[in-house]
């Protein structure tokens, strides 16, 4: 499907730049090598696995993530920023072909035309999911989306990621007197969080100067709305 067949069906790729020409460039370069030397931490196997795959455009100073905005007929998250993934499937043989089988089929990457870099740490969601996050560079260029399951494919800027005003945290109060800390970056009408927004602090933290700051900017209680 090409980018026009895309927008006819109400698909489309959206592709952000932090600043235009009248603006003061900032150059940001991202340290891959630290994902690539980092060793992640693991869950047990007890529960579904899962895996995504975090795509890097590596731009000259001006690198972007890659994530796929949900079909908003899905049954889980629908409408929801994530990263390309998906269920493991007995036929993938490993959790990293489940990453890029979901990739192809949701992006229209090519295993081939990618770099893999390397694992964050794995992470549980509150659907029982054991995600594991695989990080690579993918090329710079429209990715089609399969709208079956995504509605759109949106690059947005680490520049833009990382500006104070895109990102905030809030510590969730759960049932039973659990907490859970919860990120959100918003940039230009999108929303990262949830366990994507997770995945995301770390990558971020990983290979560039970014912070979360130590102590999340509020508390909110079960039945609070969320700031999405």
């Amino acid at each position: 499907m090409t980018a026009s067949d895309g927008a006819a069906h109400g698909v489309r790729t959206a592709i952000l730049r932090p600043f235009t020409d009248n603006d003061t460039r900032i150059t940001l370069s991202m340290n891959l090598s630290n994902v690539r030397n980092y060793t992640p931490t693991l869950a047990g196997d007890e529960k579904q696995q899962a895996a995504v795959l975090a795509p890097v455009i590596h731009c000259n100073h001006d690198p972007q993530l890659v994530f796929t905005k949900r079909a908003a007929h899905l049954g889980e998250h629908p409408g929801q920023m994530s990263f390309p993934g998906g269920s493991h499937e007995a036929t993938d043989g490993s959790l990293e072909m489940t990453a890029w089988r979901e990739a192809t089929e949701e992006i229209g990457l090519q295993r081939a035309n990618a770099t893999l870099i390397g694992q964050l740490d794995d992470i549980v969601t509150i659907s029982n999911y054991i995600v594991r996050p695989f990080v690579s560079v993918v090329p710079d260029r429209v990715y089609d989306p399969d709208e079956s399951e995504v509605a759109e494919v949106v690059q947005l800027p680490i520049a833009a990621l990382i500006q104070e005003e895109n990102y905030q945290s809030v510590r969730r109060r759960k049932p039973g007197g659990h907490a859970q800390r919860l990120h959100f970056f918003s940039v230009d009408g999108y929303t990262v969080w949830g366990a994507t927004g997770a995945m995301t602090v770390q990558l971020l933290e990983l290979t560039t100067s970014w912070r979360a700051p130590s102590q999340p900017e509020r508390e909110i209680g079960p039945d609070q709305d969320l700031p999405i």
